[in-house]
């Protein structure tokens, strides 16, 4: 049996999806249901299920509240993931940890390497990078971090739902920034990626999770616009500097894929292909 914990958000109910259609038997816990910032509880959960896999997908995701309310973010981010691994090891489970490429500071113009030199640039990103360090601290020997970037699906808050409301709905003009680089990434792919890293055993260690290829916030905008047959006349390309958000985002948080192809394992598809058919979903 596996543990899904996190339920609730995008990417536990794509993994609860996942799993069923494998016909993976698991439970699925959500933040009311199991507290991970509470050590007894994770071992408290843990012990009574016996899981043989427990897959956190709890995150405290908003990063720009994370700037004013770090220590709470760092509780969610950083001791959880340390209180899942514990209890994880109590009893022998595998623990998988989704994290982000916001670790980095978006400086380097290669992608990242799983063992590049992290150096995050938010009070999300610190926290986030706290919460795989404690994981590999901790557990080492039956660990993985897989690393995750600009994650979308049909469920939740997301940047691609987002804007193909504004495209079908609204006509007002759509600001969206030119000078991030990253990778949209299916909630779906990424559960799909992560359930078969764990189910083949590859070796315990950090993985880079994103659908490839790249795009700014502007390539992903139009991309929604053109996938729904809306004009992209409405869309206004814009700075970092002119579109100011409280917490500083990466430049260029391109992961690298080569971890995949160490091990034999397809890297995830082109995240237009996955785009196109998460949208037919919406």
């Amino acid at each position: 049996m596996w543990l899904v914990v996190g339920g609730s958000g995008q990417l536990g109910k794509a993994l609860s999806q996942v799993l069923t259609e494998r016909k993976i038997d698991f439970t699925s816990l959500n933040s009311n249901e199991l507290d991970i910032q509470s050590f007894d509880e994770c071992k408290d959960s843990i012990s009574r299920l016996r899981p043989e896999v427990v897959i956190n997908a709890a995150a405290w995701t908003d990063v720009d509240l994370a700037e004013s309310e770090e220590e709470s973010a760092y509780k969610v981010n950083a001791i959880g993931p340390l209180n899942l691994a514990k209890a994880s090891k109590s009893i022998g489970a595998i623990f998988a940890q989704v994290s982000t490429d916001y670790v980095f500071s978006g400086s380097s113009e290669t992608p990242y390497e799983v063992d590049s030199m992290l150096g995050p640039i938010s009070a999300y990103g610190r926290t986030k990078e706290a919460g795989e360090k404690f994981v590999l601290t901790e557990y080492p020997e039956a660990s993985y971090i897989f690393r995750t970037a600009w994650l979308y699906s049909k469920w939740g808050k997301n940047f691609a739902r987002t804007i193909s409301n504004l495209a079908q709905v609204s006509e007002d003009e759509v600001r969206v920034v030119t000078d991030q680089q990253g990778q949209p990434t299916s909630a779906i792919d990424l559960a799909n990626q992560i359930v078969d890293a764990i189910s083949l055993r590859i070796p315990f260690g950090i993985y880079h999770a994103t659908n490839s290829g790249c795009a700014t916030w502007f390539d992903f905008a139009t991309e929604i616009f053109h996938i729904l047959g809306e004009s992209t006349d409405r869309l206004a390309p814009v700075s970092s500097a002119e579109f100011k958000r409280i917490a500083e985002r990466p430049k260029n948080s391109v992961l690298s894929h080569k971890c995949w192809n160490q091990n034999s394992i397809p890297t995830m598809r082109d995240w237009r292909i996955a785009l196109k058919d998460s949208l037919a979903e919406f």
